[in-house]
C-alpha cells in the first residue's frame, strides 16, 4: 500500500510539473517576444520582411542617436472634440524600443477633456500624473467599476485589455505620463469601433445592443464619419 501511494504521490507531482511547463510556455506565447540580444532597433524601413513586431537594423548602421529620444519635450495638440493630445513615445516614433516590451506616452489634457472610452489589448498600463488632477477608471469583466482622482504624483494601473477611461476634472491642462508594458499595446476605442467601423455595423443590430431607436444609432454615427 505505501509502494502504490508513493507512486501515485510521484505521478502527481509529475503531472503538475508537466502542467506547469505548459502554462509557462502557453502564457510566454501571449506576451512581447523577449529579446535574444543587446537591442534592435528597429528598421522601420524593411519592406521584405514579415514578421511579429520590426526586423532589426543592421548593427553597422546603429548610430549613439538612435538610444536617445526628444519627442515627448513638446506639447501635443489638444484642438479636437475630446481635448487630448499625444506625444508618442512607441517603437514607430522611438524605433530603438523594439523587442524592449516599453511603450511610454505623454497625454496632454485640456480642461474638461477625456480619453474616449477603450482598451488595450495587448499591454497593462500604468498612468502618472504630472500636472493637474485627473480621473482615472476601469471595469473588470463583471461590471466592477474602480475609479478616483489622482493628483500630481499619485500612480494608477489598469490592467491588460479591460475597458477604461480618462478625464482632466481640473480647471487647468494635465499632463499624464503613460506607461506599457508592450511596445505596440493596440488601442481599441470603443466608440469609434462600434459607430465609426468601415463597413458600418448595421443601425438595427446596435440598436437591439443598445435597446435604443435605430435613428438614435443613425444620429450618433454621423458624428463618426458614417
Amino acid at each position: 500500500m505505501a509502494a502504490k501511494s508513493s507512486i501515485k504521490t510521484t505521478l502527481s507531482f509529475f503531472l503538475v510539473l508537466c502542467l506547469t511547463v505548459i502554462l509557462s510556455f502557453t502564457l510566454s506565447c501571449f506576451a512581447d517576444p523577449d529579446e535574444l540580444q543587446d537591442f534592435c532597433v528597429a528598421d522601420l524601413n524593411a519592406t521584405k520582411i514579415t514578421m511579429n513586431g520590426f526586423p532589426c537594423k543592421p548593427l553597422s548602421e546603429v548610430t549613439n542617436d538612435d538610444f536617445f529620444y526628444s519627442g515627448l519635450v513638446n506639447e501635443a495638440n489638444t484642438d479636437n472634440p475630446f481635448g487630448v493630445g499625444i506625444r508618442p513615445g512607441d517603437v514607430t516614433s522611438f524605433p530603438a524600443l523594439n523587442t524592449l516590451e516599453l511603450t511610454i506616452d505623454v497625454l496632454d489634457l485640456a480642461p474638461g477633456a477625456n480619453v474616449p472610452v477603450h482598451t488595450h489589448p495587448r499591454g497593462s498600463e500604468a498612468n502618472l500624473v504630472i500636472k493637474g488632477k485627473v480621473l482615472f477608471g476601469f471595469i473588470t469583466t463583471n461590471n466592477v467599476l474602480y475609479s478616483k482622482v489622482l493628483n500630481a504624483g499619485e500612480l494608477s494601473i489598469i490592467p491588460k485589455g479591460l475597458v477604461h477611461f480618462v478625464e482632466n476634472v481640473g480647471p487647468e491642462k494635465a499632463v499624464v505620463v503613460a506607461v506599457f508594458n508592450s511596445q505596440s499595446p493596440g488601442a481599441s476605442v470603443i466608440p469609434f469601433n462600434l459607430f465609426g467601423s468601415k463597413p458600418a455595423i448595421p443601425n438595427d443590430l446596435l440598436a437591439k445592443n443598445f435597446l435604443v431607436d435605430e435613428n438614435v444609432i443613425a444620429s450618433i454615427k454621423s458624428k463618426f464619419g458614417n
